[in-house]
Protein backbone atom coordinates (compact mmCIF):
# COMPACT_ATOMS: atom_id res chain seq x y z
CA UNK A 1 0.00 0.00 0.00
CA UNK A 2 1.32 3.49 -0.92
CA UNK A 3 0.55 5.13 2.39
CA UNK A 4 2.45 8.32 1.64
CA UNK A 5 0.74 8.90 -1.68
CA UNK A 6 -2.30 11.24 -1.78
CA UNK A 7 -5.53 9.99 -3.31
CA UNK A 8 -4.94 12.14 -6.38
CA UNK A 9 -1.31 12.95 -7.15
CA UNK A 10 -0.56 15.27 -10.11
CA UNK A 11 2.21 14.27 -12.47
CA UNK A 12 4.85 16.79 -13.61
CA UNK A 13 2.95 17.24 -16.91
CA UNK A 14 -0.22 18.38 -15.18
CA UNK A 15 1.03 21.85 -14.26
CA UNK A 16 -1.13 24.39 -16.06
CA UNK A 17 -3.09 21.66 -17.79
CA UNK A 18 -5.67 20.52 -15.28
CA UNK A 19 -9.36 21.32 -15.13
CA UNK A 20 -10.03 24.33 -12.85
CA UNK A 21 -12.45 22.12 -10.89
CA UNK A 22 -10.06 19.18 -10.56
CA UNK A 23 -9.38 19.82 -6.89
CA UNK A 24 -12.70 18.21 -5.99
CA UNK A 25 -12.89 15.71 -8.82
CA UNK A 26 -11.58 12.37 -7.62
CA UNK A 27 -12.01 10.52 -10.94
CA UNK A 28 -8.76 8.84 -11.98
CA UNK A 29 -6.91 10.05 -15.03
CA UNK A 30 -3.45 9.80 -16.52
CA UNK A 31 -2.21 13.13 -15.14
CA UNK A 32 -3.40 12.33 -11.63
CA UNK A 33 -2.54 8.85 -10.44
CA UNK A 34 -4.85 7.51 -7.79
CA UNK A 35 -3.88 5.43 -4.82
CA UNK A 36 -5.05 1.84 -4.50
CA UNK A 37 -3.89 -1.02 -2.31
CA UNK A 38 -2.18 -2.69 -5.29
CA UNK A 39 -0.30 0.48 -6.33
CA UNK A 40 -1.16 3.61 -8.24
CA UNK A 41 -3.96 3.58 -10.81
CA UNK A 42 -4.34 5.46 -14.11
CA UNK A 43 -7.45 5.65 -16.26
CA UNK A 44 -6.82 6.27 -19.96
CA UNK A 45 -9.78 7.80 -21.80
CA UNK A 46 -10.51 6.08 -25.13
CA UNK A 47 -13.26 8.16 -26.82
CA UNK A 48 -15.84 5.83 -28.34
CA UNK A 49 -13.64 2.92 -27.21
CA UNK A 50 -11.90 3.07 -30.60
CA UNK A 51 -8.24 2.02 -30.71
CA UNK A 52 -5.92 1.41 -33.63
CA UNK A 53 -3.69 -1.64 -33.32
CA UNK A 54 -0.65 0.61 -32.81
CA UNK A 55 -2.30 2.50 -29.95
CA UNK A 56 -3.37 -0.78 -28.40
CA UNK A 57 0.26 -1.87 -28.51
CA UNK A 58 1.27 1.37 -26.82
CA UNK A 59 -1.18 0.76 -23.97
CA UNK A 60 0.22 -2.70 -23.38
CA UNK A 61 3.76 -1.35 -23.43
CA UNK A 62 3.07 1.19 -20.67
CA UNK A 63 1.11 -1.36 -18.63
CA UNK A 64 4.06 -3.73 -18.81
CA UNK A 65 6.68 -1.05 -18.14
CA UNK A 66 5.05 0.74 -15.23
CA UNK A 67 2.29 -1.52 -13.90
CA UNK A 68 1.17 -5.11 -13.43
CA UNK A 69 1.03 -5.71 -17.20
CA UNK A 70 -2.73 -6.25 -17.32
CA UNK A 71 -5.38 -4.00 -18.84
CA UNK A 72 -8.69 -3.42 -17.10
CA UNK A 73 -11.76 -2.35 -19.10
CA UNK A 74 -14.21 0.09 -17.53
CA UNK A 75 -17.96 0.61 -17.87
CA UNK A 76 -17.28 3.58 -20.15
CA UNK A 77 -15.08 1.76 -22.63
CA UNK A 78 -11.87 3.15 -21.12
CA UNK A 79 -8.75 1.35 -19.91
CA UNK A 80 -7.32 1.31 -16.40
CA UNK A 81 -3.69 0.53 -15.63
CA UNK A 82 -3.05 -0.83 -12.15
CA UNK A 83 -0.07 -1.58 -9.95
CA UNK A 84 1.77 1.53 -11.14
CA UNK A 85 4.76 3.06 -9.40
CA UNK A 86 3.61 6.36 -7.87
CA UNK A 87 6.61 8.13 -9.43
CA UNK A 88 5.90 7.13 -13.06
CA UNK A 89 3.30 9.83 -13.82
CA UNK A 90 5.38 12.14 -15.99
CA UNK A 91 6.98 9.39 -18.07
CA UNK A 92 3.65 7.57 -18.43
CA UNK A 93 1.91 10.72 -19.68
CA UNK A 94 4.76 11.43 -22.08
CA UNK A 95 4.53 8.00 -23.69
CA UNK A 96 0.74 8.21 -23.97
CA UNK A 97 1.05 11.63 -25.58
CA UNK A 98 3.57 10.30 -28.10
CA UNK A 99 1.12 7.50 -28.98
CA UNK A 100 -1.72 9.97 -29.60
CA UNK A 101 -3.66 8.83 -26.55
CA UNK A 102 -3.37 12.14 -24.69
CA UNK A 103 -4.01 14.93 -27.21
CA UNK A 104 -4.77 17.62 -24.61
CA UNK A 105 -3.50 17.68 -21.04
CA UNK A 106 -6.21 20.14 -20.01
CA UNK A 107 -8.99 17.85 -21.30
CA UNK A 108 -7.74 14.36 -20.50
CA UNK A 109 -10.53 13.63 -18.01
CA UNK A 110 -13.19 15.45 -20.06
CA UNK A 111 -12.89 13.07 -23.05
CA UNK A 112 -15.58 10.71 -21.76
CA UNK A 113 -17.45 9.57 -24.88
CA UNK A 114 -19.20 6.23 -25.32
CA UNK A 115 -20.51 5.10 -28.71
CA UNK A 116 -22.58 2.22 -30.05
CA UNK A 117 -19.86 -0.41 -30.60
CA UNK A 118 -21.51 -2.00 -33.66
CA UNK A 119 -22.17 1.30 -35.43
CA UNK A 120 -21.58 0.96 -39.16
CA UNK A 121 -20.89 -2.77 -38.91
CA UNK A 122 -24.33 -4.36 -39.04
CA UNK A 123 -26.40 -2.01 -41.17
CA UNK A 124 -26.59 0.79 -38.63
CA UNK A 125 -25.18 4.29 -39.29
CA UNK A 126 -21.44 4.85 -38.83
CA UNK A 127 -20.55 7.28 -36.04
CA UNK A 128 -16.91 7.98 -36.87
CA UNK A 129 -17.45 11.59 -38.01
CA UNK A 130 -19.42 12.40 -34.86
CA UNK A 131 -16.78 10.80 -32.65
CA UNK A 132 -13.76 12.53 -34.14
CA UNK A 133 -15.68 15.78 -34.46
CA UNK A 134 -16.88 15.84 -30.85
CA UNK A 135 -13.51 14.80 -29.42
CA UNK A 136 -11.80 17.55 -31.39
CA UNK A 137 -14.33 20.15 -30.29
CA UNK A 138 -14.03 19.13 -26.62
CA UNK A 139 -10.24 19.36 -26.78
CA UNK A 140 -10.51 22.77 -28.48
CA UNK A 141 -12.90 24.26 -25.91
CA UNK A 142 -11.37 26.09 -22.96
CA UNK A 143 -14.67 25.79 -21.09
CA UNK A 144 -14.84 22.01 -21.61
CA UNK A 145 -11.66 21.58 -19.57
CA UNK A 146 -13.89 22.23 -16.55
CA UNK A 147 -16.05 19.14 -17.20
CA UNK A 148 -15.54 16.58 -14.49
CA UNK A 149 -14.30 13.07 -15.09
CA UNK A 150 -17.85 11.92 -14.35
CA UNK A 151 -19.53 13.89 -17.14
CA UNK A 152 -20.44 11.61 -20.04
CA UNK A 153 -21.26 12.04 -23.74
CA UNK A 154 -23.00 9.21 -25.63
CA UNK A 155 -23.25 8.66 -29.39
CA UNK A 156 -26.04 6.23 -30.25
CA UNK A 157 -26.52 4.78 -33.74
CA UNK A 158 -30.28 4.55 -33.21
CA UNK A 159 -30.54 1.14 -31.56
CA UNK A 160 -30.72 2.61 -28.05
CA UNK A 161 -27.78 0.74 -26.52
CA UNK A 162 -25.68 3.64 -25.23
CA UNK A 163 -28.71 5.94 -24.99
CA UNK A 164 -29.66 3.80 -22.00
CA UNK A 165 -26.39 4.38 -20.15
CA UNK A 166 -27.41 7.56 -18.36
CA UNK A 167 -25.14 10.01 -20.20
CA UNK A 168 -25.32 13.75 -19.61
CA UNK A 169 -25.45 14.62 -23.32
CA UNK A 170 -26.58 12.05 -25.89
CA UNK A 171 -26.71 12.18 -29.68
CA UNK A 172 -29.00 9.66 -31.40
CA UNK A 173 -28.81 8.99 -35.14
CA UNK A 174 -32.17 9.21 -36.91
CA UNK A 175 -32.06 9.38 -40.67
CA UNK A 176 -30.44 12.60 -41.90
CA UNK A 177 -30.77 14.14 -38.43
CA UNK A 178 -29.59 13.69 -34.89
CA UNK A 179 -31.63 13.80 -31.72
CA UNK A 180 -30.02 15.65 -28.81
CA UNK A 181 -30.89 14.45 -25.29
CA UNK A 182 -29.97 16.32 -22.12
CA UNK A 183 -29.65 14.02 -19.12
CA UNK A 184 -32.61 11.68 -18.75
CA UNK A 185 -35.17 14.04 -20.29
CA UNK A 186 -37.91 12.42 -22.39
CA UNK A 187 -37.92 15.40 -24.75
CA UNK A 188 -35.08 15.44 -27.28
CA UNK A 189 -34.26 18.06 -29.89
CA UNK A 190 -33.77 17.43 -33.58
CA UNK A 191 -30.61 18.90 -35.12
CA UNK A 192 -28.95 18.34 -38.52
CA UNK A 193 -26.53 15.41 -38.35
CA UNK A 194 -23.67 17.59 -39.58
CA UNK A 195 -24.21 19.96 -36.64
CA UNK A 196 -24.53 17.21 -34.03
CA UNK A 197 -21.02 17.33 -32.49
CA UNK A 198 -21.17 21.09 -32.03
CA UNK A 199 -24.67 20.84 -30.55
CA UNK A 200 -23.37 18.33 -28.01
CA UNK A 201 -20.45 20.57 -27.05
CA UNK A 202 -22.67 23.64 -26.70
CA UNK A 203 -25.02 21.64 -24.46
CA UNK A 204 -22.07 20.64 -22.25
CA UNK A 205 -20.88 24.25 -22.03
CA UNK A 206 -24.41 25.35 -21.15
CA UNK A 207 -24.41 22.76 -18.38
CA UNK A 208 -21.21 24.25 -16.95
CA UNK A 209 -22.80 27.68 -16.80
CA UNK A 210 -25.92 26.25 -15.14
CA UNK A 211 -23.81 24.29 -12.63
CA UNK A 212 -21.62 27.22 -11.60
CA UNK A 213 -23.62 28.01 -8.47
CA UNK A 214 -24.65 24.47 -7.47
CA UNK A 215 -21.28 22.78 -7.98
CA UNK A 216 -23.00 19.87 -9.74
CA UNK A 217 -20.73 17.47 -11.59
CA UNK A 218 -23.46 15.97 -13.80
CA UNK A 219 -26.83 16.96 -15.24
CA UNK A 220 -28.69 14.67 -12.83
CA UNK A 221 -27.06 16.49 -9.89
CA UNK A 222 -28.57 19.85 -10.82
CA UNK A 223 -31.50 21.13 -8.74
CA UNK A 224 -34.78 20.41 -10.53
CA UNK A 225 -35.49 24.05 -11.37
CA UNK A 226 -31.96 24.63 -12.69
CA UNK A 227 -32.13 21.48 -14.80
CA UNK A 228 -35.47 22.59 -16.26
CA UNK A 229 -34.00 26.00 -17.11
CA UNK A 230 -31.01 24.32 -18.77
CA UNK A 231 -33.21 22.14 -20.98
CA UNK A 232 -35.38 25.12 -21.89
CA UNK A 233 -32.34 27.22 -22.78
CA UNK A 234 -30.89 24.49 -24.99
CA UNK A 235 -34.28 23.87 -26.59
CA UNK A 236 -34.66 27.55 -27.46
CA UNK A 237 -31.60 27.36 -29.73
CA UNK A 238 -31.92 23.74 -30.91
CA UNK A 239 -34.37 22.28 -33.38
CA UNK A 240 -37.78 20.65 -33.17
CA UNK A 241 -38.61 18.98 -29.83
CA UNK A 242 -39.46 15.27 -30.08
CA UNK A 243 -40.88 12.98 -27.40
CA UNK A 244 -38.53 9.99 -27.10
CA UNK A 245 -38.16 8.38 -23.65
CA UNK A 246 -34.74 7.03 -22.81
CA UNK A 247 -34.51 3.20 -23.04
CA UNK A 248 -34.56 1.55 -19.63
CA UNK A 249 -32.07 -1.22 -20.36
CA UNK A 250 -28.74 -0.98 -22.12
CA UNK A 251 -28.39 -4.08 -24.29
CA UNK A 252 -24.82 -5.15 -24.91
CA UNK A 253 -23.88 -6.77 -28.23
CA UNK A 254 -23.88 -10.55 -27.91
CA UNK A 255 -20.48 -12.22 -28.16
CA UNK A 256 -19.88 -14.03 -31.44
CA UNK A 257 -19.81 -13.22 -35.13
CA UNK A 258 -21.42 -9.92 -36.14
CA UNK A 259 -23.56 -10.03 -39.28
CA UNK A 260 -26.71 -8.59 -40.79
CA UNK A 261 -28.68 -5.43 -40.05
CA UNK A 262 -29.03 -4.61 -36.35
CA UNK A 263 -28.18 -8.15 -35.35
CA UNK A 264 -25.50 -10.30 -33.86
CA UNK A 265 -25.58 -13.84 -35.25
CA UNK A 266 -23.36 -15.98 -33.07
CA UNK A 267 -24.24 -19.07 -35.08
CA UNK A 268 -23.43 -17.56 -38.47
CA UNK A 269 -20.59 -18.92 -40.54
CA UNK A 270 -18.43 -17.25 -43.11
CA UNK A 271 -19.79 -19.65 -45.77
CA UNK A 272 -23.42 -18.62 -45.30
CA UNK A 273 -23.18 -14.88 -44.66
CA UNK A 274 -20.76 -11.98 -44.56
CA UNK A 275 -19.12 -11.49 -41.18
CA UNK A 276 -18.33 -7.85 -40.53
CA UNK A 277 -16.84 -8.09 -37.02
CA UNK A 278 -16.08 -10.30 -34.04
CA UNK A 279 -17.43 -9.52 -30.60
CA UNK A 280 -15.94 -10.94 -27.41
CA UNK A 281 -16.59 -10.26 -23.76
CA UNK A 282 -13.83 -10.19 -21.17
CA UNK A 283 -14.34 -12.06 -17.88
CA UNK A 284 -14.59 -9.33 -15.22
CA UNK A 285 -13.05 -6.91 -17.72
CA UNK A 286 -9.48 -8.00 -16.94
CA UNK A 287 -7.12 -8.82 -19.82
CA UNK A 288 -3.76 -10.54 -19.57
CA UNK A 289 -0.91 -9.37 -21.81
CA UNK A 290 -1.28 -12.54 -23.92
CA UNK A 291 -5.01 -11.91 -24.47
CA UNK A 292 -4.40 -8.27 -25.37
CA UNK A 293 -1.65 -9.23 -27.86
CA UNK A 294 -3.97 -11.79 -29.44
CA UNK A 295 -6.74 -9.23 -29.87
CA UNK A 296 -4.35 -6.63 -31.22
CA UNK A 297 -2.83 -9.13 -33.64
CA UNK A 298 -6.30 -10.13 -34.85
CA UNK A 299 -7.18 -6.50 -35.42
CA UNK A 300 -3.98 -5.88 -37.33
CA UNK A 301 -4.71 -8.78 -39.69
CA UNK A 302 -8.18 -7.49 -40.55
CA UNK A 303 -9.63 -4.03 -39.87
CA UNK A 304 -6.72 -2.65 -37.79
CA UNK A 305 -9.14 -1.49 -35.10
CA UNK A 306 -10.45 -2.49 -31.69
CA UNK A 307 -13.63 -1.10 -30.16
CA UNK A 308 -13.87 -1.34 -26.38
CA UNK A 309 -17.49 -1.56 -25.26
CA UNK A 310 -19.15 -0.06 -22.16
CA UNK A 311 -19.96 -3.67 -21.16
CA UNK A 312 -16.31 -4.65 -20.82
CA UNK A 313 -16.16 -6.35 -24.18
CA UNK A 314 -14.24 -5.80 -27.40
CA UNK A 315 -15.41 -5.64 -31.00
CA UNK A 316 -12.87 -6.41 -33.74
CA UNK A 317 -14.16 -4.98 -37.05
CA UNK A 318 -13.40 -6.78 -40.32
CA UNK A 319 -13.79 -7.38 -43.14
CA UNK A 320 -12.95 -11.06 -42.66
CA UNK A 321 -11.96 -13.52 -45.35
CA UNK A 322 -13.67 -16.89 -45.84
CA UNK A 323 -13.21 -19.01 -42.75
CA UNK A 324 -11.02 -16.40 -41.04
CA UNK A 325 -13.70 -15.13 -38.69
CA UNK A 326 -14.68 -18.52 -37.30
CA UNK A 327 -11.04 -19.52 -36.85
CA UNK A 328 -10.21 -16.23 -35.12
CA UNK A 329 -13.17 -16.70 -32.79
CA UNK A 330 -12.02 -20.20 -31.86
CA UNK A 331 -8.54 -18.87 -31.07
CA UNK A 332 -9.97 -16.12 -28.88
CA UNK A 333 -12.15 -18.65 -27.05
CA UNK A 334 -9.11 -20.85 -26.40
CA UNK A 335 -7.43 -17.82 -24.82
CA UNK A 336 -10.20 -17.54 -22.22
CA UNK A 337 -12.36 -14.84 -23.76
CA UNK A 338 -16.16 -15.07 -23.95
CA UNK A 339 -17.16 -15.80 -27.54
CA UNK A 340 -20.74 -17.08 -27.20
CA UNK A 341 -23.83 -15.88 -25.30
CA UNK A 342 -24.19 -19.22 -23.51
CA UNK A 343 -20.93 -18.77 -21.60
CA UNK A 344 -21.57 -18.87 -17.84
CA UNK A 345 -19.49 -15.68 -17.55
CA UNK A 346 -21.87 -13.71 -19.76
CA UNK A 347 -23.29 -10.78 -17.81
CA UNK A 348 -21.08 -11.28 -14.74
CA UNK A 349 -19.22 -8.21 -13.51
CA UNK A 350 -17.40 -7.09 -10.37
CA UNK A 351 -15.42 -4.20 -8.97
CA UNK A 352 -11.71 -4.76 -8.27
CA UNK A 353 -12.45 -5.84 -4.68
CA UNK A 354 -9.94 -6.97 -2.10
CA UNK A 355 -6.90 -6.92 -2.11
CA UNK A 356 -6.75 -4.17 -4.76
CA UNK A 357 -9.09 -1.80 -2.92
CA UNK A 358 -8.83 -0.99 0.78
CA UNK A 359 -12.54 -0.14 1.00
CA UNK A 360 -13.66 -3.56 -0.23
CA UNK A 361 -14.86 -5.97 2.42
CA UNK A 362 -14.02 -9.12 0.45
CA UNK A 363 -12.44 -10.58 -2.68
CA UNK A 364 -15.60 -10.20 -4.76
CA UNK A 365 -13.91 -11.35 -7.97
CA UNK A 366 -13.11 -14.72 -6.44
CA UNK A 367 -16.64 -14.89 -5.03
CA UNK A 368 -18.17 -14.04 -8.42
CA UNK A 369 -16.09 -16.79 -10.03
CA UNK A 370 -17.12 -19.33 -7.41
CA UNK A 371 -20.79 -18.45 -7.96
CA UNK A 372 -20.70 -18.67 -11.77
CA UNK A 373 -23.40 -21.05 -12.96
CA UNK A 374 -26.11 -21.24 -15.60
CA UNK A 375 -26.50 -18.17 -17.81
CA UNK A 376 -28.93 -15.75 -16.21
CA UNK A 377 -31.50 -13.55 -17.87
CA UNK A 378 -30.17 -10.52 -16.01
CA UNK A 379 -26.61 -9.28 -15.56
CA UNK A 380 -25.14 -9.45 -12.08
CA UNK A 381 -22.61 -7.10 -10.54
CA UNK A 382 -20.59 -7.81 -7.40
CA UNK A 383 -19.43 -4.85 -5.27
CA UNK A 384 -17.09 -5.02 -2.32
CA UNK A 385 -18.65 -1.99 -0.64
CA UNK A 386 -21.59 0.40 -0.89
CA UNK A 387 -19.86 2.59 -3.49
CA UNK A 388 -20.58 0.00 -6.23
CA UNK A 389 -17.79 1.31 -8.47
CA UNK A 390 -18.45 0.50 -12.15
CA UNK A 391 -21.95 -0.90 -11.68
CA UNK A 392 -24.20 -1.27 -14.76
CA UNK A 393 -27.33 0.70 -15.67
CA UNK A 394 -30.90 -0.38 -16.32
CA UNK A 395 -32.04 -3.72 -14.92
CA UNK A 396 -29.54 -5.91 -13.07
CA UNK A 397 -28.85 -7.95 -9.94
CA UNK A 398 -26.88 -6.03 -7.35
CA UNK A 399 -24.66 -8.02 -4.96
CA UNK A 400 -23.03 -5.87 -2.29
CA UNK A 401 -20.78 -7.04 0.54
CA UNK A 402 -21.78 -5.56 3.89
CA UNK A 403 -20.69 -6.32 7.47
CA UNK A 404 -23.91 -8.38 7.78
CA UNK A 405 -23.22 -10.47 4.67
CA UNK A 406 -23.91 -10.31 0.94
CA UNK A 407 -26.97 -8.20 0.16
CA UNK A 408 -28.69 -9.18 -3.11
CA UNK A 409 -31.34 -7.04 -4.77
CA UNK A 410 -33.05 -6.62 -8.14
CA UNK A 411 -32.51 -3.13 -9.59
CA UNK A 412 -34.84 -1.66 -12.22
CA UNK A 413 -33.52 1.78 -13.07
CA UNK A 414 -34.29 3.93 -10.03
CA UNK A 415 -36.27 1.18 -8.30
CA UNK A 416 -34.90 -1.57 -6.12
CA UNK A 417 -36.72 -4.65 -4.82
CA UNK A 418 -36.44 -5.61 -1.14
CA UNK A 419 -33.05 -7.30 -0.71
CA UNK A 420 -32.09 -10.73 0.56
CA UNK A 421 -28.97 -11.16 2.71
CA UNK A 422 -26.79 -14.27 2.76
CA UNK A 423 -24.21 -14.78 5.54
CA UNK A 424 -21.11 -16.98 5.35
CA UNK A 425 -22.55 -19.67 3.08
CA UNK A 426 -20.98 -19.80 -0.44
CA UNK A 427 -23.44 -22.44 -1.70
CA UNK A 428 -26.46 -20.46 -0.53
CA UNK A 429 -24.95 -17.30 -1.98
CA UNK A 430 -24.50 -18.89 -5.41
CA UNK A 431 -28.02 -20.32 -5.36
CA UNK A 432 -29.57 -16.99 -4.32
CA UNK A 433 -27.73 -15.08 -7.05
CA UNK A 434 -28.68 -17.67 -9.70
CA UNK A 435 -32.34 -17.50 -8.67
CA UNK A 436 -32.31 -13.71 -8.77
CA UNK A 437 -30.74 -13.66 -12.26
CA UNK A 438 -33.33 -16.13 -13.59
Amino acid sequence: MLAAMPDSAPSPLSAGGVSPRSGGDACPGTLRLHRADDGALARVRIPGGVLSADRADALLAVADRFGDGELHLTSRGNVQLRGLDARCGGELAGLLTAAGLLPSAAHERARNIVASPLAGLDGSPALGPWLTGLDGLVCGSAAAASLSGRFLFALDDGRGDVDALGADVTLIAEGPDALLRIGAEDTVFRVPATDAPRAALLAAEAFLRAAADSGAWRVKDLPDDVRAELVHAIGSTAGEPVHRPRPRTAKAPAPGLVTGPHGNAAAATATTTTVTALCVDVPLGQLTPAQWRLLTGTARRYGNELRLTPWRGIVVPGPFDDGGAAEALRTLAAAGLITAPESPWTGVGACIGHPGCAKSLSDVRAEAGAAVGPVGRLPVYWSGCERRCGHPHGEWIDVVVTPEGHRISHVRGDRRDPPATVRNDPAALAATVAAARA
